[in-house]
Parts: structure tokens; C-alpha cells; sequence
């Protein structure tokens, strides 16, 4: 039993909150499902309906995957923010403060459960992606080198998403609001070359977060001159990090405090 006079350690009380997130997604197994399987289904029809128009050549597989694997990672993030804005709103995090834990920890578990979540679904997606065609000719550096940059992009967008999920007024607005990120890969080159876009968008697509990291997976799966795209995304990456867990600090202890 823990001590009512001290607090368990940060490691352990982090622990505590990871395996709860962990249980919870383990019994949500439809959202689990549909984060696997929403991104897999957009895989295929751009593949197979959209393909042969858009890249008659049939190597349109290899351009479109690194898109699907940010897709893929954006779907399975979006659910923390409902469920940070669920605990805040429910009374668990009342209960919460009552005990000798750092009630905080609960987003970082919510952070840490869906990091690890949304990197099993995104090996699911690759192995669908190898049956389907695509053929990376990465080498093993480059492979964990696009393994580091997909974690890091996860971990930002499921920061930036708890962040999202504490100042929205109900979960449903959460989802809401969240399910707006998800549009940012549709307005970048995650499914066709930006030099094909209107000139008035390629500004945008090209000088938004998700293209460099894109085009940063891309090159170091399938070939290709990473360039300073790499730096680009790995510095979007950190900046919208920083901010997103400030943010989601000052939220939690605003909105907790004033409990």
C-alpha cells in the first residue's frame, strides 16, 4: 500500500498512469482497429483506384507509403485527445489530486501508451505496404533513421493532440478539433508532388510541417536526396514538441488547480 505521507517516485508514478493508457487501449480494441485499418483502406485505393491515373509507371506504391505511415500515425494520436479530455472532464483527475501521486503524469501515460500503440500500427501498415508492392531500398541506417524521425513525429503529434484534448470543453469537441490536424498530409506531398499543386498552394504545402517529413521518410526509404529536409522536419518536430508540452503543462495545472 502506498504511504499517505509520501509520494511514490516519479518513475514509478509515471509507470502507474503508462499501464493504465495501456489497459484502456487494450480494451478499446476497435479504436485500435480503425487506426490500423482507416490508414491500410486509403493505402489501397490511392494505390489501386488512383494509381495508374496518377502515375501510370506502377511505382506510385513506393511514392505514396511514406504519406500513409504519417496518416497512419496521425489517426492513432488523434484518439489521446479525447481521452485526456475525457479524464479532465469525468472527475478521475479530482480523485487524482486527493492521493500521493503527481496527478500530470496522467497525460504523460495517455503520451507514452499511444507512442507505443501507433508504432505497432505503423509496422502493421509497412508489412501491408510490402504485400501490396512497395519496395524500399533503404539500408539498415536508413531504416532506423525513418524509424526515429516517424517516433519523433508520433511523439510531437501526440503531444500537440493531449494538449488539445485539455482546453477542449468536452471530448466530442476534442475530436472535433483534432480531427482538423488530420488534414494537414492532404495539403502537403504525402500523395502527389507539390510542383503539381496550384501555384498559390504550393506555398503552403511546401513550407508546412508534414512536407519535409514526408519527403524525409520518403528519401531514406525508397531514395533519394535527403538534403536539408531532414533538418527541416527534425526542427518543426522539436519546436511544436516544446510548445505543445508548455502548453499542455499550463493547461493541466491551470485547470486542475482550479478544481
Amino acid at each position: 500500500m502506498i504511504s499517505q505521507t509520501k509520494k511514490p517516485s516519479l518513475l514509478v508514478n509515471s509507470f502507474v498512469f503508462i499501464e493504465r493508457s495501456l489497459l484502456h487501449s487494450l480494451r478499446n480494441v476497435d479504436a485500435l482497429i480503425m487506426a490500423i485499418m482507416l490508414p491500410i483502406m486509403l493505402m489501397l485505393m490511392f494505390t489501386y483506384v488512383f494509381g495508374g491515373a496518377i502515375d501510370p509507371s506502377g511505382q506510385y506504391v513506393n511514392y505514396v507509403v511514406p504519406g500513409i505511415i504519417l496518416l497512419c500515425a496521425g489517426f492513432g494520436s488523434s484518439s489521446t485527445a479525447f481521452d485526456v479530455s475525457t479524464d479532465m472532464t469525468n472527475g478521475i483527475i479530482d480523485r487524482f489530486r486527493t492521493m500521493p501521486i503527481q496527478s500530470m503524469n496522467v497525460i504523460t501515460g495517455h503520451v507514452v501508451a499511444s507512442l507505443a500503440r501507433n508504432l505497432l500500427a505503423t509496422s502493421i501498415v509497412i508489412i501491408v505496404a510490402l504485400l501490396v508492392g512497395f519496395r524500399p531500398s533503404a539500408t539498415i541506417f536508413e531504416w532506423f533513421s525513418a524509424i526515429g524521425v516517424i517516433a519523433l513525429f508520433i511523439l510531437t503529434i501526440t503531444w500537440l493532440f493531449a494538449a488539445i484534448g485539455l482546453v477542449a470543453s468536452t471530448p466530442a469537441a476534442a475530436s472535433g478539433y483534432g480531427f482538423i490536424i488530420l488534414f494537414l498530409p492532404y495539403l502537403s506531398s504525402a500523395f502527389v508532388p507539390t510542383s503539381t499543386m496550384p501555384k498559390w498552394l504550393q506555398g503552403v504545402a511546401e513550407n508546412q510541417p508534414i512536407t519535409p517529413i514526408i519527403e524525409t521518410i520518403r528519401s531514406l526509404l525508397v531514395g533519394g536526396e535527403v538534403a536539408n529536409h531532414i533538418w527541416w522536419a527534425i526542427g518543426w518536430c522539436l519546436l511544436i514538441l516544446i510548445l505543445s508540452i508548455m502548453w499542455a503543462a499550463w493547461t493541466f495545472k491551470r485547470k486542475a488547480g482550479s478544481r
